[in-house]
């Protein structure tokens, strides 16, 4: 027989905590059981309240709707791609950034094709029938709201959690997650009718089309996972629409206020940063790799660094070898040949999915292998030993102070190495030891060099003889023109082609000019002589 007090206490304590437990859940059943009923969170921040809860998929993309038809910031919009007409009367009403509808199509398969999706949090506005009507019994009669749109029940004593109002009655916007909304509302849409329209920015069908059948045979999704995607919960903040003593002129400054600084706030990221982040993107995962890991271009002490990681462009007096973005298109661009399926489908629309991790140790070795192959030619070696600068390689002789115009120095020349690159390895055949045989002699014969000079066969084709700039239009050509000194071409519809091309690109009021350096006639122009 126990006959210890303080056990028995004990027992009846843990009694209790079960019975109290039970108790608050039979209670949240009863309540979170109807559809007009969310548990929320207060809180408060700037003299704000807003609450948190979660909702699902299904019912975001249902009760939500975008921010251009909310009536307090609503003056003129197009009610086919929700975004707000601009114009002299409009733009004083609302600052948004149009919504971009050929992102519905890849945020919705983000969604059904990733499994480890995720979004982040929305914030939207509830507003009730009574906030646009300026004589309601809600309005006072200096014209001052005496309570708030959003109707909270608190069901603690600090007034901090409860149940949040969303009966059929109350209309909710998004403030911020419109194109989230947009994703949503396209997944349901795919789930519901089994496939889902392309649009261009403004709406109109691009006249492409994602269906489930592309999605299964993608990426191999199961039909009942598909399903309970529009289960799962995405978290929400609400802001109340009129808050108790404001006016509506007050609080349509207030949300217009928040909306337009949650908008601004959002700043997009530069392709250099996407290809930083990428987990995805088979291409980006070399390229970040090789980046960091490749002597030619990791950062080393004692010397400047080798890669721009945000922007695109390289700067005339950089001193970096290239950008990351270019890294990306080169990786791509000689890779895809051998890792074709590292590629979306174009014409589907559909997003990449990570590749397994031996086939991207592989493409990383194969790309590592360019590099090291590039680190032994003469420009890169007087890069690396000579005590030459990039910016010295890379400008043109007539900046000052003069360099050496070396289309290797350039990310556009890079990108259309790598590319010619790929198409001689995993196309052609070629070993890439014998490629660089041949390229090792055209490079220390300068023909990478002075790609500003008319005698180089860059002429016209990477450089803009009128503007005095790199002519980044011309890089495809550049690509199958290093395939064609390498290899040949031996097909004679594409050699004409590439003649035509390069004729026409060193042709100027129908003057052409010829490898050296004279004018003549532009049937005349031909083609450079293959490297031996």
């Amino acid at each position: 027989m126990n006959n210890n007090p303080a056990s028995d206490l004990a027992s009846q304590i843990l009694e209790r905590e079960n019975q109290e437990k039970q108790a608050i859940a039979l209670l949240l059943d009863r309540y979170l059981g109807r559809n007009d009923q969310i548990l929320v969170q207060k809180i408060e921040m700037g003299g704000s309240e807003a609450y948190i809860g979660s909702v699902t998929l299904e019912w975001f993309a249902s009760r939500v709707r975008f921010a251009s038809r909310l009536p307090l910031l609503r003056q003129k919009f197009d009610s086919h791609t929700e975004n707000v007409e601009i114009d002299a009367e409009s733009i004083e009403e609302i600052q948004q950034r149009p919504l971009d509808w050929t992102r519905q199509a890849s945020l919705a398969q983000y969604l059904a094709a990733r499994k480890h999706h995720k979004f982040p949090p929305v914030l939207v506005v509830i507003n009730q029938p009574w906030v646009d009507v300026p004589h309601a019994n809600e309005w006072n009669s200096q014209g001052r709201a005496i309570k708030s749109a959003a109707n909270f029940m608190p069901l603690d004593k600090d007034n901090k959690v409860g149940l949040l109002d969303v009966s059929p009655d109350v209309t909710i916007f998004a403030l911020d997650g419109q194109h989230r909304l947009m994703g949503v509302q396209g997944l349901m849409e795919l789930l519901q009718t089994g496939k889902l329209p392309r649009y261009k920015k403004d709406k109109k069908p691009s006249g492409s089309v994602i269906t489930i059948d592309d999605l299964r045979e993608q990426y191999q999704v199961d039909p009942v996972y598909l399903q309970n995607l529009a289960k799962e919960k995405i978290g929400i903040e609400f802001i109340s629409a009129v808050i108790p003593g404001e006016t509506y002129e007050e609080a349509r400054r207030r949300v217009r206020s928040i909306f337009v600084h949650v908008n601004l706030m959002a700043v997009p990221l530069t392709k250099g940063q996407l290809a930083q982040l990428d987990e995805n993107d088979g291409f980006s995962i070399v390229a970040r790799k090789v980046a960091v890991t490749h002597s030619l271009l990791k950062d080393t002490k004692g010397r400047n660094p080798r890669v721009n990681w945000d922007s695109a462009t390289v700067a005339a007096k950089s001193t970096v070898l290239t950008t990351l973005q270019a890294l990306k298109e080169m990786s791509e661009r000689y890779l895809q040949h051998k890792f074709p399926h590292w590629k979306p489908l174009e014409k589907k629309g559909l997003i990449p999915l990570r590749p397994e991790d031996d086939e991207l140790e592989e493409g990383i070795e194969n790309f590592k292998d360019v590099f090291d192959n590039l680190a032994n030619l003469l420009s890169f070696q007087r890069l690396e030993y000579g005590g030459t600068e990039t910016s010295d390689l890379r400008r043109f002789s007539f900046e000052k102070p003069a360099g050496e115009g070396n289309l290797l120095f350039r990310p556009v020349g890079q990108i259309a190495l790598f590319q010619a690159l790929g198409i001689l390895v995993f196309k052609k055949g070629f070993s890439l030891e014998s490629v660089f045989e041949k390229l090792q002699k055209y490079d220390a014969d300068g023909g990478f060099s002075n790609m500003e000079s008319p005698q180089s066969l860059w002429y016209g084709i990477l450089f803009d003889a009128n503007k005095k700039r790199v002519l980044v239009s011309g890089r495809d050509l550049a690509a199958k023109l290093i395939v064609y000194l390498v290899g040949g071409i031996e097909d004679d519809m594409e050699r004409a082609e590439i003649r035509r091309a390069v004729a026409e690109a060193r042709t100027v009021e129908d003057r052409a000019i010829g490898f050296n350096g004279k004018f003549v006639e532009p049937r005349k122009v031909g083609l450079p002589t293959l490297l031996s």
